[in-house]
């Protein structure tokens, strides 16, 4: 598994207190293709589009050095049935 640039989930905690369009239909898709050959992702957006809040958003959910639950709360990837796995 690959090394996080910035652990820990303040920095998306940072971002859903404020102004947050939902973008955490994005997890699924990524679970869906972890440990397949379509594993390796690519998310691009034209500039100012959000490419570092995804980044952001995705160390939150897969960093297993802290729960990020209750930041996902209400959200798309909460509905998702591979949430809690």
């Amino acid at each position: 598994m690959g090394t996080y640039i910035s652990r820990g989930n303040s920095e998306f905690s940072d971002i859903v207190s404020h102004e947050y369009v939902d973008k955490t239909s994005l997890i699924p898709f990524i679970n869906d293709t972890l440990n397949s050959e379509s594993r390796y992702s690519c998310v691009t957006r034209c500039r100012r589009f959000g490419k570092s809040m995804a980044a952001k958003m995705l160390c939150a959910y897969y960093d297993k050095s802290c729960d990020s639950r209750e930041l996902f709360r209400g959200l798309k990837a909460e509905q998702d049935k591979s949430f809690e796995t």
